[in-house]
């Protein structure tokens, strides 16, 4: 099951930050099709947030057909988002670790590290890569 974190200091919203949360373990294989979800009393005592903000989330993911509440059994997980299996995540990963450690040993800070994945990443979405 997953467990969530809330960064109160990221300027994301709360909401927000437990569907990215989702979505990331959906992608990476932490999170599977009929895995029951933390109950949103569960996500409240845990994180201590008002329990609107974790039903808004979890309506959003309803929305997206990625989650399903079944009344009185509990929420949970019905499929992953689109795109490529948690494998070729965990292999893509691996290599842009790679990079970054790459890229922080030729003196590049967090800050031009995310000026070049912005700029590559723009250039991709250009040439209909990404």
């Amino acid at each position: 099951m997953i467990i969530f974190h809330v960064d109160t200091r990221s300027g994301v919203p709360a909401y927000l930050q437990l569907i990215r949360q989702t979505r990331h373990e959906l992608r990476t294989g932490g999170l599977s099709p009929g895995e029951r979800m933390p109950t949103v009393k569960e996500v409240v005592a845990s994180l201590a947030i008002n329990p609107n903000t974790v039903h808004k989330a979890y309506r959003e993911l309803e929305r997206d057909g990625l989650i399903e509440g079944r009344q009185g059994v509990g929420t949970f997980v019905v499929r992953c988002p689109d795109g490529p299996p948690p494998l070729v995540h965990a292999r893509l990963a691996r290599t842009l670790s790679e990079w970054v450690g790459s890229a922080h040993l030729a003196g590049l800070d967090d800050e031009a590290i995310e000026s070049l994945m912005e700029s590559a990443l723009r250039s991709a979405r250009g040439q209909g890569a990404a």
